[in-house]
């Protein structure tokens, strides 16, 4: 008798999943998620890899020179470079959705550009 009545309680109410991909969640705020560099601003301190626990980050160069390769299928998400940055260069995204077909597409590169400072995230 439990049963029927939790299901007659059950079938008033509205369904609690999402149909996705139709249906997007909305990010919490604070999630910890894909981050991103503003490479112009980026001095090349070498910080962020260095903290790096899953060695998501590879650095070439040295200072206002230096570009960043940053393997999205190696991070954990943890948030260490974020926090460890000395101008506030990475920043956390509320980008979460992060399935991808292949794996050269989980690995993105931040050069500094000597054209436009718009175009700073190529993804391969």
């Amino acid at each position: 008798m439990a049963m029927e009545k939790e299901l007659m309680k059950n079938l008033t109410k509205k369904p609690i999943t999402l149909r996705y991909p139709s249906e997007k969640a909305t990010p919490v705020e604070g999630i910890r998620a894909k981050v991103a560099w503003d490479i112009e601003k980026c001095i090349g301190c070498g910080l962020c890899p260095q903290v790096c626990p899953s060695k998501a980050i590879e650095l070439t160069g040295k200072g206002s020179e230096a570009e960043i390769t940053y393997y999205l299928d190696r991070c954990l998400f943890c948030g260490e470079c974020v926090d460890i940055c000395p101008t506030k260069t990475i920043k956390t995204t509320s980008e979460f959705e992060l399935a991808f077909t292949s794996r050269k597409e989980t690995t993105i590169y931040y050069k500094r550009s000597t054209i436009s400072p718009d175009s700073t995230e190529e993804s391969h």
